[in-house]
């Protein structure tokens, strides 16, 4: 398969690919349609119907949300996330104010990266470096059965994880020496990964697979600024993700925000019509959710207009665009999102039937979360 990817590679940059047609789609309005594509952060313990982000869900529709034990911007602990009683409360909030499936999101990989901490009353966790250091995904499984089971409890339907980047440069300051990555070998990231999604299914919980097409050789951080791996990545990279397209239990992937000249010489990947569309929808043959890591990071925010990157992703083939309010604090993010997709269908510059072919993967994402 590596020769395989390596070729085609090299293919499309020469010819490039033909767009992926997609028929429009009934269902709700186009306001809920849109919204359905927002994911967001927020400030708060607790939500009442008067807080920005209820009138967000109820009036702008957004389809998901994203928790946080600490704020970033402020540098203070106890955002989202203080108890389990506290946590499995403002879930239960959050249901009810949507009235229709939302996304509750975290990011739970274990080890350094862990919202739900043991100090706050949560189970503990090691990294999944150490998870697999001793060569059994069978501790990978017990320990994502522990988390997947917690998260049920507690309302959170979908978790950021596994991580399926290859642990290829242990200097990288936000994969490697952070030890998010299982092995810089591509079958025992798969294994371990496999291990993971299986657990957290067994539970009624998402996953999403990160961060596509591989972050692990990457020798800067993308919350900070652009990152250029192309001296750096290899097709390797891309093996644990199609080996679990390929098992068929994907329900979501997240983007990387690395550029890479290889790939596409003009856009990082999560604004890449090659990376995305070309090379995981129709060479990879990944048909499911994708979605963009934080689009509020320096390697995107810093360098693209707000309408730019959501034209981009979007057109990429970026179904969900994640806001997670923990870079900067920006209470207004949903509404501009929203107000400016608005206006780049009404103009013409993305199509309508781009915004079925994404509402349609969310509804059928969304049909397997418990009500």
């Amino acid at each position: 398969m590596r020769h395989l990817l390596c070729a085609w590679i090299a293919f499309s940059l020469l010819a490039g690919a033909a767009p992926e047609a997609a028929g429009p789609g009934p269902g709700p309005g186009l306001e809920e349609k849109i919204g359905q594509m927002i994911m967001v952060g927020f400030r708060g313990l607790s939500v009442s119907d008067r807080d920005p982000i209820a009138r967000d869900i109820r009036e702008r529709h957004i389809g998901g949300v994203i928790l946080f034990d600490y704020d970033v911007p402020s540098r203070t602990w106890g955002r989202n996330i203080e108890s389990p009683g506290q946590l499995g409360a403002l879930a239960a909030s959050l249901r009810k104010t949507a009235g229709t499936p939302l996304f509750i999101a975290v990011d739970q990989e274990g080890g350094r990266i862990t919202r739900l901490k043991e100090k706050a009353g949560f189970p503990p966790t090691l990294s999944q470096k150490r998870l697999a250091a001793g060569g059994d995904p069978g501790k990978t499984a017990g320990q994502a059965e522990t988390t997947a089971k917690t998260l049920a409890g507690l309302g959170i339907n979908l978790n950021f994880a596994p991580v399926a980047d290859l642990d290829v440069n242990p200097d990288n300051p936000v994969v490697g020496k952070l030890e998010r990555s299982f092995s810089r070998n591509p079958d025992t990231v798969t294994r371990h990964a496999a291990a993971v999604i299986d657990a957290h299914r067994r539970h009624g919980v998402l996953t999403a697979p990160k961060h596509f097409p591989g972050h692990g050789s990457s020798a800067g951080d993308t919350h900070e600024g652009f990152v250029d791996v192309t001296g750096r990545w290899s097709a390797v990279e891309l093996e644990p993700f199609q080996n679990l397209i390929r098992l068929g239990n994907v329900d979501m992937v997240m983007t990387a925000h690395i550029y890479n000249k290889t790939l596409d010489p003009d856009w990082p990947a999560t604004l890449s019509d090659k990376t995305l569309n070309d090379l995981l929808r129709r060479q990879m043959g990944y048909d499911g959710v994708v979605i963009s890591d934080d689009l509020q990071m320096k390697a995107i925010a810093d360098r693209y207009r707000l309408e730019t990157t959501i034209r981009r992703a979007i057109l990429a083939g970026v179904d969900i665009l994640l806001f997670a309010n923990n870079s900067v604090y920006e209470e207004d993010i949903a509404a501009r999102a929203v107000a400016t997709i608005r206006s780049l269908v009404a103009n013409g510059a993305i199509p309508l039937e781009r915004i079925d072919e994404s509402y349609r993967r969310i509804r059928k994402l969304k049909e397997r979360l418990k009500k």
